[in-house]
């Protein structure tokens, strides 16, 4: 189908005085300078006389924030923590400031055999040196700051989160249960026949290896559930006869199917934004956006246009860092000719945490190594114009997978000599659409690196619906198989899917779903396409194709991102879409056992707008719109597949790209191509087996 340094200072107080309780331990911390202060249960509590301070219900100071914001966010998220988390971090905090230092954190550690607990779960305190206690806490702390000086503890909590997220969902203990309960003999590696026997025996293994398959206690019986553990097995073992429990292990931790982003507070982030080249007069959409997506957001203004010459630039970043100091930033934003200094605060080390750079101004000839960049920057710049090949080269230039191109250009002509996108300009309008330029801040905060963070957004751009359809389904090729009829050796590789079945009803409801936001092609009214009947829906089992070509390169793309430092995500680094062709182009494509789509061969019959490849669409309304479902039947029906893609990173496309992409981490490329990188409609991939057909809809 082919479409129409050093780490930041530390923040500067006023002199204190430390009250001390009978037992030694600090009490509060009282300003010397006129601050009020209140009393909670005998101890004193210092209160900034800044009317946006706050003091929590169990009577300790909460982070001073900026006052050009509400507060409420913040101190509801840190009043909302699990009661332990809160408490944890309270015993961390021993100046009663909101913040966590690194010092703080080592100190609590040394000292609190609760905290170190916490912290530590997995170490033995007894038997551990000072010098590993001390290394693995200076890491932890690293990670969750992300450059900062201090963490917030909404932060260390998240943080904590993640962790145990994690943990649960390689749980290590549970994947022992039920290897042990396969492993009959206890011989220490399980065979075909013990997980044949383990299944007919014991509904939970059952339910644990093939969800979603009816039948499973009659394996001997059925040739679908037969083929599934058979598939399963040759996919664990990899060729051998036995599978090992490290084996076991880590096939159950890669077709984990992607969880939902992790959240990001925008409450409880402050947003640090350099006041000059923002546009707030010019381009006010723009800033309004991050006011009104809830940040606490604190514009620095009252320094000079740094474009004159011979500008002074160091001796602004002082005044500059008084700022920071003061408000505390998670993130730092820069536009334009602000870019200056945001650079200045770069090299000189007074800002090496989170950062947003629009438009990347001339002057930026390199990132800031280990400090997460996201750089926006439009193809039709006409005021910092620079080639997409020279910002490549630029974002390549800072630390791996913590730095992000989002690039907004041209597509190519098609046939009539119009283009289906438009390129940014100086003032980058996509920024202002879906959601962008707020998901961009928070891609900078993301702990996985700010591309892993929009990849994950672009599903919450589709339906509740249809993400519900999607994860149901499967996002792996061995969990589509799991629901064959056969075994995908017959003749005829087209097997129906009745109306009623829940099945059924998640196709139909990928088919019919709009995403939340309007798309960018849009032909018809959607009354129209909600007038569309849907007359079949024939599930795609072609064993040879999925077993010789698509698993092999599903294999090989989770090796290749694993080698790049990324963690494979099915429903990230995969996702559905939608092909459109003639009746005799789709029967060879569901028919073929080497492989269905043939790439090189694509994107020839009409314009080649964003290279070449096999072109997949997001949206079916888009396919059936489009008229890439050649012409209707004699009954006046037509048809086009669902696919399961292989995507991997994708980069935008180009129409020069000519089956090769760029690299994305020498010697890796990119693995396809998109028309968007805020919110992609269009895929277009270029290796055969990145796109398994699954069903095919007939609909008029």
């Amino acid at each position: 189908m082919t479409p129409s340094g050093p780490a930041f200072q530390p923040q500067m107080q006023a002199p204190m005085m430390t009250k001390v309780r009978s037992d030694g331990a600090p009490m509060a911390k009282v300003l010397s300078d006129g601050v009020t202060k209140t009393v909670s249960g005998g101890a004193v509590t210092r209160v900034p006389s800044d009317s946006m301070s706050k003091v929590s219900s169990d009577g300790t100071y909460m982070s001073r924030v900026s006052s050009s914001r509400d507060a409420s966010g913040i101190f509801k998220a840190v009043e909302e923590m699990d009661a332990e988390v809160r408490e944890i971090c309270q015993r961390i905090d021993t100046d009663h400031n909101g913040c966590i230092s690194k010092l703080e954190l080592i100190a609590a550690v040394q000292r609190d055999a609760t905290v170190a607990a916490f912290v530590l779960p997995d170490q033995d305190a007894e038997h551990r040196s000072d010098e590993e206690t001390f290394d693995a806490v200076d890491a932890i702390f690293d990670q969750i700051a992300a450059g900062k000086q201090r963490i917030k503890y909404t932060d260390l909590a998240a943080h904590f989160q993640k962790e145990a997220s994690t943990n649960k969902m390689d749980n290590t203990d549970e994947l022992r249960k039920f290897y042990d309960l396969i492993d009959a003999d206890k011989s220490g590696s399980i065979s075909k026949l013990e997980i044949i026997a383990a299944v007919q025996a014991n509904k939970e293994v059952a339910d644990f290896l093939l969800p979603n398959l009816d039948g499973a206690d009659h394996v001997m019986e059925s040739e679908a559930t037969f083929d599934a553990i058979n598939s399963l097995f040759q996919t664990i073992a990899g060729g051998k006869r036995r599978i090992d429990f490290a084996d076991f292990k880590a096939y159950f931790k890669k077709v984990i199917s992607v969880q939902a982003a992790r959240p990001i507070c925008r409450e409880g982030t402050r947003v640090f934004i350099i006041g000059p080249g923002f546009g707030q007069q010019l381009n006010p959409r723009q800033s309004a956006m991050i006011t009104n997506a809830g940040y606490q957001a604190h514009f620095c203004h009252g320094i000079p246009n740094p474009e004159t010459p011979n500008f002074p630039v160091q001796q602004y970043l002082d005044h500059i860092k008084e700022e920071m100091d003061a408000f505390g930033p998670d993130v730092v934003c820069a536009a334009s000719k602000g870019g200056v200094y945001l650079i200045g605060l770069w090299q000189t080390g007074l800002w090496r945490g989170p950062s947003l750079l629009i438009n990347a101004h001339p002057s930026c000839k390199e990132m800031p190594q280990g400090v997460p960049v996201v750089l926006a920057q439009g193809g039709n710049d006409e005021v910092y114009p620079t080639s997409r090949a020279d910002l490549e080269r630029l974002i390549s230039s800072g630390t791996d997978n913590t730095c992000f191109l989002y690039y907004v250009a041209n597509s190519g002509p098609m046939a009539s000599g119009q283009r289906t996108r438009i390129g940014d300009r100086h003032n980058m309008e996509s920024l202002l659409f879906r959601d962008c330029l707020p998901r961009l801040i928070d891609a900078t905060l993301c702990a996985d690196g700010p591309e892993a963070h929009m990849l994950r957004s672009w599903r919450e751009r589709l339906s509740d619906e249809r993400q519900q359809a999607e994860q149901w389904l499967g996002h792996s090729p061995e969990l589509l198989r799991k629901r064959w009829a056969t075994r995908g050796m017959d003749e005829e590789k087209l097997i129906e899917v009745l109306p009623g079945t829940e099945e059924f009803a998640h196709v139909m409801a990928m088919f019919r779903a709009t995403p939340k936001e309007p798309p960018v092609y849009s032909v018809t009214p959607q009354a129209t396409w909600d007038q569309v009947q849907v007359r079949a829906i024939h599930r795609v089992e072609n064993g040879p194709q999925l077993d010789g070509c698509t698993k092999p390169y599903f294999e090989s793309l989770r090796r290749n991102l694993e080698d790049q430092g990324v963690e494979f995500e099915p429903g990230t680094h995969t996702c559905w879409a939608f092909h459109g062709a003639r009746s005799e182009a789709i029967e060879s494509i569901v028919s073929n056992t080497v492989a269905g789509f043939q790439p090189l061969a694509s994107g020839t019959r009409g314009a080649n707008v964003w290279g070449s490849g096999t072109y997949f669409a997001r949206d079916a309304k888009y396919v059936a719109d489009g008229g890439f479902c050649g012409q209707p039947a004699a009954d006046g029906t037509r048809q086009m597949l669902v696919c399961l893609l292989m995507t991997g990173v994708p980069c935008l496309g180009d129409p020069d790209h000519k089956g090769v992409l760029p690299f994305r981490n020498k010697p890796h490329r990119y693995n396809c191509s998109v028309d968007s990188l805020s919110s992609p409609e269009i895929f277009i991939v270029q290796h055969p087996g990145s796109a398994l057909p699954a069903y095919l809809i007939t609909f008029a």
